[in-house]
């Protein structure tokens, strides 16, 4: 049985809750998108949940949706597909939807109220952006990617045996 995590903004105007199969807040990253709307360390983390199993109280309408554009390396913009799910009232990066993998959310652990277990280590990716004053804090077991590790979230948390049934 999936992990219910139960997430709230800063400001109390939003509540959700969702079940997880893969709840070890172990993926850190630090593209520039993630970095500036959710993450203060330097790197934000997602964590994984079942889409279907979104709950969401808001009675005053706070959520704000938010598509990055993405700077590719000729220099054009391209208006990402994933939707970022924020509070328009504090601004607490809540979950972030992409349509292209429908079944699934990625609450921030930022957002998430719930006790989360202690990863066994950690994934850094997306380091090629990086900026120059973040020191990332690498554990001897930690993975390091310049871009995105070809493992998914899924497979990472079952081949470790934390896939919660």
């Amino acid at each position: 049985m999936p992990v219910t995590l139960h997430g709230s903004c800063r400001c109390g105007a939003v509540r959700f809750s969702c079940d997880s199969h893969t709840p070890q807040p172990y993926q850190r990253c630090y593209c520039s998108i993630c970095r500036k709307t959710a993450g203060g360390g330097g790197y934000a983390i997602n964590l994984g949940a079942r889409s279907d199993s979104l709950k969401v109280e808001d009675p005053d309408q706070a959520i704000a949706v938010f598509r990055a554009e993405i700077r590719q390396e000729d220099g054009s913009c391209e208006l990402s597909t994933a939707e970022r799910r924020f509070c328009a009232r504090c601004a607490t990066a809540l979950w972030l939807f992409s349509p292209e993998w429908p079944d699934l959310i990625h609450p921030f652990a930022s957002a998430i109220d719930s006790e989360l277990p202690r990863p066994p280590s950690s994934v850094h990716l997306m380091l090629r952006f990086k900026p120059s004053w973040v020191e990332p804090q690498l554990g001897p077991d930690d993975a390091r990617f310049d871009l995105y590790p070809e493992q998914s979230l899924e497979d990472w948390h079952r081949s470790r045996g934390l896939w919660v049934e």
